[in-house]
């Protein structure tokens, strides 16, 4: 049976020899999202920040520079188009309007009144939604609790799993994925909501898993190499695990690369989301999460030196 490898069998990549300037280069990243993300903040969608969104369906391919100058004298504040799926859709963003749901309805109102004036023939309404602070609001608290309670969770995973050594190491890796992707929206300015809110869960589970994976071939070898020094072991683990991670990044990677290019505005933020997430967890299964068991006291004397029966069995096993 031929088997498909993206890496050669026996690899032997020095990854703990770069670990000090990876470390350095995520804590860098890590301090520029939260300083770019308090100086910036996200371009919150309407879940968040409350508003009115419009569907539209136009008769012909619409223009959006025409609807936008119709709408412009209105008088309502911020309002955002932008082409959803075809060419003959557009959804219509409008904030929040000062007042009960009345206000809101006399602007949408006036907006479906501007419209008939400018574009000739029928104009179909798919769908008109409010979002009001309230609720607003509590998506907020839900979306962050929801964030929170999945790392906590997988910590505790984790430390039953393994050792609570290993749980801080997954768990600093998730909050580096989780601290990097709210960066990157943050300097993208690309919309956050609740479907990023859903991407980052699975950003969480897609990085615990490829660390788990590493984790289990470290512990394996933990017992298998007892005397060898524990950065060569670690070396060693990232390596024969490096096919089947690069294998299961390279595929979700194509099907997230195929979602993106032909999935349209809809999802667009949720598959840039995945797509950046499946980067920087398999960066951090292989770059932060193992390496970081060298200084948090696994219970292996680093600097012990195995027998060469290890060393060689080491390699064999590369």
């Amino acid at each position: 049976m031929i088997r498909l490898r993206l890496v050669p069998a026996k690899t032997n990549i020095g990854f703990l020899t770069q670990h000090i300037r990876a470390f350095f280069l995520s804590g860098f990243l890590c301090v520029a999202s939260i300083g770019y993300f308090l100086w910036a903040d996200l371009n919150y969608g309407i879940d968040f920040e409350g508003g009115i969104l419009i569907e539209v369906g136009t008769p012909g391919p619409a223009d959006i520079s025409q609807m936008r100058s119709a709408l412009s004298g209105l008088n309502l504040g911020e309002i955002a188009l932008q082409e959803f799926g075809r060419n003959t859709e557009v959804l219509i963003r409008v904030e929040r309007q000062p007042g009960d749901s009345a206000a809101q309805q006399l602007a949408v109102a006036a907006v479906k009144e501007a419209l008939a004036k400018e574009i000739t023939g029928e104009i179909s309404y798919r769908r008109v939604e409010y979002v009001g602070p309230k609720v607003s609001a509590e998506l907020v608290r839900a979306g962050t609790l929801a964030s929170v309670l999945a790392v906590v969770a997988m910590l505790v995973y984790i430390w039953f799993r393994f050792e609570w050594q290993f749980a801080v190491g997954a768990v600093l890796a998730l909050v580096h994925d989780v601290v990097l992707t709210i960066g990157i929206f943050s300097l993208t300015r690309l919309e956050f909501n609740l479907s990023i809110i859903a991407a980052i869960l699975t950003i969480v589970g897609y990085s615990v898993n490829d660390t788990v994976v590493v984790y289990d071939r470290i512990r394996e070898n933990l017992r298998k190499y007892r005397r060898m020094p524990l950065k060569e072991l670690l070396n060693v683990s990232i390596n024969d695990t490096l096919s089947r991670t690069t294998m299961t990044s390279v595929t979700t990677l194509i099907a997230l690369l195929t979602l993106y290019v032909v999935g349209g505005a809809v999802i667009e933020g949720f598959t840039f989301a995945m797509i950046w997430g499946v980067l920087v967890g398999t960066y951090s299964s292989i770059f932060v999460a193992a390496p970081l068991l060298l200084y948090v006291g696994l219970g292996r004397d680093v600097s012990e030196s195995g027998p060469s029966e290890d060393k060689g069995a080491a390699a064999d096993a590369g």
